[in-house]
């Protein structure tokens, strides 16, 4: 492998990035070498003037079709395309969505190719994965700006035929380049969405944890060991990534490249999205035409601090919250929903709903294990005014309005995101403590 016996001196953006994708990082929970399906990831400066060297030595080919959109183009595009010479072809798309109409359009248009560079960020990085893995044909990504973790993730977010937004499965990038002179050209606001992306660590991981303790679901910390040394070398310079620093965008995009391959060893999103993305994804699925042309990542930051604030208003007892039978309320989901999200919301909905004997069962483990569990959670939870501060610093947005978004429409993501996934998170004990609609009103 190209790199392998480089050391931490010579590539100092990518140290234990290197050993997980070599296969040299052991899991403290099994004992083995933790495995990722990534072949090479690059962080550095200058990665674009040696783009045809990089993509020869990854992934071979006589015809690439090198994939982006006008931005994207404009900022690194061009020059993968001219560096690769005649063995080229660029495939330019006008404002696209990644949808699976793209998908099937992109598809036809890299037929003559052997390889697929994306490059771009989320939507590029998405539609080029997700297609490439329809037609079992290799793609690497010159990622362009610090806006998300999806470059070292296996998987993609596409909208269906139906309008819903999902999860589907895709494959890993054979290499990841990261230039990160054009990650900190890039607009201000994209690496914002990116760091509060990064942010909802402690959320997610309350969340997770909770889960596995009152439900006996699969948790490991493996991801948030990886993340746990760079976050708080982030957080140390969140200002710098407003004002577009070199070394605070590598260490930004270190985290997001770290909280990637957390989840690939972990095989879950869980470590990194839970009741925040929850709000985020009902956003973006059911907002409609008022939607604002938010990013997924600045949702995330808002939804971050409205998640730790449920998290401390549930922490704060020293007595457990006390459940009842879910009130599923079908009728009115039915009414909430597009057809084509109707049976979704409702599988979710009632694989996570509680009757009377479930109810009082796990009544019996909260009153049994609250005090240890409370303890447990307070040591992952970040307040929310620190939360706040780091989001403020970076430049992101903390409140629905500093991001366009409509305040009803918050209301009603945070109340009914539960509704759309059937991961278990405080959204769902609040709920079902009779305790959200009284948070929703007071608190959001």
């Amino acid at each position: 492998m190209v790199g392998e016996t480089c050391s931490s001196a010579d590539r100092p953006w990518t140290r234990l990035i290197d050993d997980l994708v070599a296969g040299r990082w052991t899991d403290p929970d099994t004992g083995a070498a933790a495995r990722v399906d990534f072949e090479r990831v690059d962080i550095g400066p200058d990665l674009a003037e040696g783009a045809a060297e990089l993509l020869r030595e990854t992934m071979p080919a006589a015809r690439y079709a090198v994939v982006s959109d006008e931005r994207t183009y404009a900022a690194l595009g061009r020059r993968v395309t001219a560096s690769l010479g005649v063995a080229a072809t660029d495939i330019v798309l006008d404002s696209p969505h990644a949808d699976e109409r793209t998908v099937q359009r992109l598809r036809e248009r890299c037929r003559h190719a052997d390889a697929v560079v994306a490059v771009g960020s989320g939507t590029i990085n998405d539609l080029c994965k997700y297609a490439t893995s329809l037609d079992a044909r290799p793609y690497s990504v010159f990622g362009t700006a610090a806006s998300m973790n999806g470059y070292t993730s296996t998987t993609a977010s596409i909208e269906l035929a139906g309008g819903m937004k999902t999860t589907v499965a895709a494959q890993a990038a054979r290499g990841v380049f990261l230039d990160l002179e054009v990650s900190a050209a890039a607009p201000p606001r994209l690496s914002a969405a990116g760091f509060a992306d990064c942010l909802c660590r402690s959320t997610a991981q309350v969340d997770w944890y909770l889960a596995h303790r009152l439900f006996g679901t699969r948790y490991t910390s493996v991801p948030y060991i990886l993340q746990d040394e760079d976050e708080a070398r982030l957080l140390e310079r969140a200002d710098g990534i407003r004002h577009r620093e070199l070394s605070a965008i590598g260490t930004l995009q270190r985290l997001l490249t770290l909280g990637g391959l957390g989840i690939s060893v972990a095989g879950t999103s869980h470590p990194g999205s839970m009741g925040e993305h929850q709000i985020s994804h009902w956003i973006d699925n059911f907002a409609g035409a008022v939607h604002p042309g938010s990013l997924h990542g600045q949702q995330v930051g808002v939804a971050t601090l409205t998640m730790a604030r449920l998290q401390r208003r549930l922490l704060s007892r020293e007595a457990p919250p006390v459940v009842h039978p879910t009130r599923l309320d079908e009728s009115g989901l039915r009414e909430r929903y597009p057809p084509a999200a109707v049976a979704g919301c409702l599988r979710a909905s009632r694989a996570k709903a509680l009757d009377a004997a479930s109810a009082a069962a796990l009544n019996e483990r909260l009153e049994a294990c609250w005090g240890e569990l409370r303890t447990e959670l307070l040591a992952m939870h970040v307040a929310p005014d620190v939360l706040e501060g780091h989001l403020r610093a970076a430049g992101a947005g903390t409140t629905p309005e500093e991001i366009g978004l409509d305040r009803d429409v918050y209301r009603r993501a945070v109340r009914h995101a539960l509704e759309i996934r059937e991961r278990y998170s405080a959204l769902d004990l609040a709920a079902d403590a009779r305790l959200l609609d009284d948070f929703v009103h007071e608190c959001v």
